[in-house]
This record gives C-alpha cells, sequence and structure tokens, in this order.
C-alpha cells in the first residue's frame, strides 16, 4: 500500500477548512432564524438560498476542498477531474437545500421533518465527499474501507440532523456561535473518517503525467467564489432589516396613518352666531339715504 498523507501542510489545511466549516455554519444558521421571522414567500425563498449557499457550500463543500489540498500519495501527483468536482459541490448544495426546506418550510410534525430532512442532507453530504474522492486522478488504484465508510455516512446522517435541529431552535448569537462551533467539529469529523476509510495501490508500471487540474489550479477559482459567497451573505444579513426594524417602522406608519386620518379643527364662531370680524368678506363700504332712513352698506361685488 501507498503511503498517505492527510496534513501534507501541518495544520494549516485542518485549520483552514475547520474555520470555514464554522463560518458556513454561523451564516447558514443565522439565515435560518431570519427564514423562521420571514413574512412573505419572497423572504422565505431568499433566506432559504443564502442558509443553502452558507452550509452547503461554504461550510461542507469548501471546507472538504481545502482539507485535500493537504492530502498527498508517496509516489504519485494527485489531479482532479474538474466535472466530478463540480458535480460534488452541486450535490452539497442540493441535498442540504432539501433538508432545510423540509425542516424549515413546513409547520406540523417537526421532528419527523427534521429525521426526514437530516437522513436525506447526511446521505447527499456523504456523495458529495465521495464524489469528490471519486474525482481523484492518480497512479494507482484506490480501495475503501467498510466499516471506516459506514462511521462516516453515519457521522453525516447525525450531523445533518442536528444541524436542522438547530436551525430550528437557535435564535441569540452566543447559541448560534456555539452551535456553529459544534457543526463545524461533525464536518471535520465526517471528512476525515471518511479519509481515513482510504488506501492506495500503487501501480508502479504507470507511467507519464496524470490528467486533470492541479489543486493549485482550482485554488483560485474556488477561493474567489468563497470570498465573494461569504462577503455577498455577510452583507445580506447585516444590511436586512430586523424584527426590531419592522417594529419600529410599523409603529412610525401607524403614527402618519392617524395624523393624517384626523378630522380638521371647526372654525371658532363667536356667541350671537356670527363671524368674527377677520372671517367677513372683504368689500367697499359706503352710506346711502332713503328719505327720513339711512344705513350703511357693504359692496362685496370686488
Amino acid at each position: 500500500m501507498a503511503q498517505i498523507h492527510h496534513f501534507e501542510y501541518g495544520a494549516l489545511t485542518p485549520t483552514v477548512s475547520y474555520i470555514l466549516s464554522v463560518l458556513g455554519s454561523l451564516l447558514g444558521l443565522t439565515g435560518a432564524v431570519r427564514l423562521r421571522s420571514a413574512k412573505t414567500s419572497g423572504e422565505r425563498f431568499w433566506w432559504l438560498t443564502l442558509a443553502t449557499v452558507a452550509i452547503g457550500v461554504t461550510g461542507i463543500w469548501s471546507m472538504h476542498f481545502v482539507a485535500m489540498l493537504g492530502f498527498d500519495v508517496d509516489g504519485t501527483p494527485i489531479r482532479y477531474d474538474i466535472g466530478l468536482t463540480a458535480a460534488s459541490a452541486i450535490i452539497a448544495l442540493v441535498s442540504v437545500g432539501v433538508g432545510l426546506s423540509i425542516a424549515l418550510l413546513g409547520e406540523t410534525a417537526s421532528k419527523i421533518r427534521i429525521l426526514i430532512g437530516g437522513v436525506l442532507a447526511g446521505l447527499g453530504v456523504a456523495a458529495m465527499h465521495y464524489t469528490g474522492m471519486a474525482a481523484m486522478e492518480l497512479r494507482g488504484e484506490i480501495h475503501y474501507a467498510g466499516r471506516e465508510v459506514a462511521a462516516s455516512v453515519a457521522i453525516a446522517v447525525v450531523a445533518a440532523t442536528v444541524a436542522l435541529w438547530l436551525t430550528l431552535v437557535v435564535n441569540k448569537p452566543i447559541a448560534i456561535f456555539a452551535s456553529a462551533l459544534v457543526m463545524g467539529i461533525a464536518v471535520n469529523g465526517m471528512h476525515f473518517t471518511g479519509m481515513l476509510a482510504m488506501s492506495v495501490t500503487p501501480d508502479d508500471g504507470t507511467f507519464g503525467s496524470v490528467e486533470g487540474a492541479t489543486a493549485a489550479n482550482l485554488l483560485v477559482p474556488v477561493g474567489g467564489a468563497v470570498i465573494f459567497a461569504i462577503i455577498g451573505m455577510g452583507y445580506a444579513l447585516v444590511s436586512a432589516p430586523t424584527e426590531e426594524d419592522r417594529a419600529a417602522a410599523l409603529y412610525l406608519q401607524q403614527r402618519i396613518d392617524n395624523r393624517q386620518a384626523a378630522p380638521a379643527a371647526p372654525a371658532q364662531v363667536p356667541f350671537g352666531g356670527q363671524p368674527s370680524s377677520q372671517q367677513q368678506p372683504q368689500g367697499r363700504a359706503g352710506r346711502t339715504t332713503l328719505g327720513d332712513a339711512s344705513w350703511t352698506y357693504r359692496d362685496r361685488s370686488q
């Protein structure tokens, strides 16, 4: 068997992969909290999409990719099939999106929905992992130990189920942060358990280069996409109105509506029923006589 190294760059790759998984989980859980308080279907779809991208792509798939940068096998270069690598990202996105939809968009039987969503999402995460492993091209034959594979799938299902449960119960920032730390441990635990299941039988008779993209070739586009996604999701979370903002806007609107609906104050009429002199119409005044009678008149034609 060929010698396998999971930490070719020491603690760098597992540390970065853990940070990515925690950051993705943190953004995803925050998006789930906003989804639960959303008032319209459009808002719910928006927050569901952000939570799916945060957990599925940033927290799970990018963590897997970064951890693979530290993977090395003696005696052979490692290349990656671009199509299978992209397929693994799509599997992670779809499976997490389905799990979140089942858990968060229903109104009854929450425990059953969490269990169903957790199983589907966990199986999808495991499929993502082994699809990403199948994307590797090297000189040799890859084998997997059944016990470690089963353990990694079980960890994925349990981790996904717990993650969906957390999206329904956490609200306060400290609880969200603590939950993200736990989710990061679960995601990395699943990945490295699956990696322990792998062994490679070297093929000494194979010469020449191995086809496919190197990890360095994929690092720039993948890293750029992840950074752009994190910045975009962070901006969306910061700029989106909270419950306090909605309550304040509703209060101000009610004050405006009440003021516009209030009736105008009636004109003050002095004692005797005649309007005050300031409100009498203006015109030309004069005096006329008729026989022994005389009176004052006001010309109102002007």
